[in-house]
């Protein structure tokens, strides 16, 4: 007897794409011609937003599959920017993302509420060479968006991004506080 697994849709993100990048809507002001690597991308819908203000390229990664798909399919219409959607598992480490996106590098690299689901999943050190190939591969500015719900987590995590990225040249420009709903959201900025 064949069994069909159905499957069932469930939220996967807080807030819709048009509130999820409150408190880090400079960069979607700055997006015009940039270049963008969106971690953790789920559906793609952020890196609608940012194609939409003229990102010319947006690559993306998840490891839900259904979501790359339907960001490839999303993507399939635009013309005028370049995209790359592709299912990576992060705790793999940087080779599994240099295997789909080589060593390129972006304007802006977005990382919204993914941190904290790798930091339960990865070693420190480990997590720690993740965020620091991620900087690496940032060449204007790198944002970040911790998880609403759990207020010493996000502290703490500022302060671990702020010393993965301090000695490779990327320093902590804005910190945002204002969405209730999604919690806190900073911006690094390449010295």
């Amino acid at each position: 007897m064949n069994k069909v697994t159905e499957y069932r849709l469930q939220r996967r993100v807080a807030g819709f794409h048009d509130i999820r990048m409150d408190g880090l809507t400079d960069l979607v002001l700055r997006a015009k011609g940039s270049t963008v690597l969106d971690i953790g991308c789920n559906r793609g819908l952020v890196s609608f937003e940012m194609a939409n203000n003229g990102a010319i390229m947006c690559h993306g990664c998840d490891i839900f599959e259904e979501g790359i798909t339907t960001a490839r399919e999303i993507f399939a219409d635009l013309r005028n920017c370049e995209s790359n959607f592709q299912v990576v598992d992060l705790t793999k480490g940087p080779k599994a993302l240099d295997q789909h996106f080589g060593r390129q590098k972006y304007d802006i690299v977005l990382m919204l509420a993914t941190y904290h689901k790798l930091k339960r999943s990865m070693p420190e050190r480990e997590l720690t060479q993740l965020m620091r190939y991620f900087g690496e591969h940032t060449i204007k500015w790198f944002g970040w968006r911790g998880t609403s719900e759990k207020i010493d987590e996000n502290q703490q995590e500022l302060g671990a991004l702020d010393r993965d990225f301090r000695d490779i040249g990327l320093k902590r420009i804005h910190t945002s506080y204002i969405s209730q709903t999604l919690g806190v959201a900073a911006i690094w900025e390449r010295l």
